[in-house]
């Protein structure tokens, strides 16, 4: 899943740096940079809201199975024969919760960030494009969203390998196949 994460990552990255590169001139398309910007912010928000809830589900995933573990009922979920000592279990699965409690928080707020810069530029280009806001005006909310999507597209990528290994490392603790969540 991290994989298919970061290729829409990639996608949404590269269209956003063709409409950026469109709006300045820089390359000539048939369609010019407004024409772009629609659709590669729809597919902005598509890509960002998966990775914001894989996080999210990841995050979700280890603290259900810690509090399973925690409360020693339905053990039967995770174990076929449960062991009577369960405390090294604990203490793994509690760094696991650590850290994709880590991931959420590192990524989560970038994407929104992400989101909400792009939304204003998008409403901004509108209103240029209406005459009602100077050109500086949508530029620089241009560059502030460019620059949160670099920041967010690095450590959503770090994260997303991050938690990938951490999905790994659970799985193979409790014996759970690869294709199943």
């Amino acid at each position: 899943m991290a994989y298919l994460l970061r290729t829409l990552n990639i996608l949404m990255l590269v269209g956003v740096v063709i409409t950026v590169l469109s709006a300045l001139g820089a390359v000539e398309f048939t369609l010019n940079h407004i024409q772009l910007a629609i659709p590669v912010f729809i597919y902005t928000i598509f890509a960002q809201a998966f990775i914001m809830f894989y996080f999210i589900g990841v995050s979700r995933l280890v603290t259900n199975v810690y509090n399973i573990l925690d409360s020693t009922t339905n053990l039967k979920e995770l174990f076929d024969q449960a062991p009577k000592d369960l405390q090294p279990y604990k203490t793994k699965v509690a760094k696991f919760v650590h850290d994709s409690t880590t991931c959420k928080r590192q990524t989560i707020p970038w994407t929104m960030l992400i989101l909400i810069l792009g939304m204003i530029a998008f409403l901004l280009g509108g209103a240029h494009d209406t005459g009602m806001v100077a050109k500086t005006t949508h530029s620089g909310v241009v560059y502030g969203f460019s620059g949160a999507l670099l920041i967010g597209f690095y450590k959503q990528w770090i994260y997303l390998g991050k938690s990938h290994v951490l999905l790994r490392k659970i799985k193979a603790l409790f014996s759970i196949p690869d294709g199943q969540m």
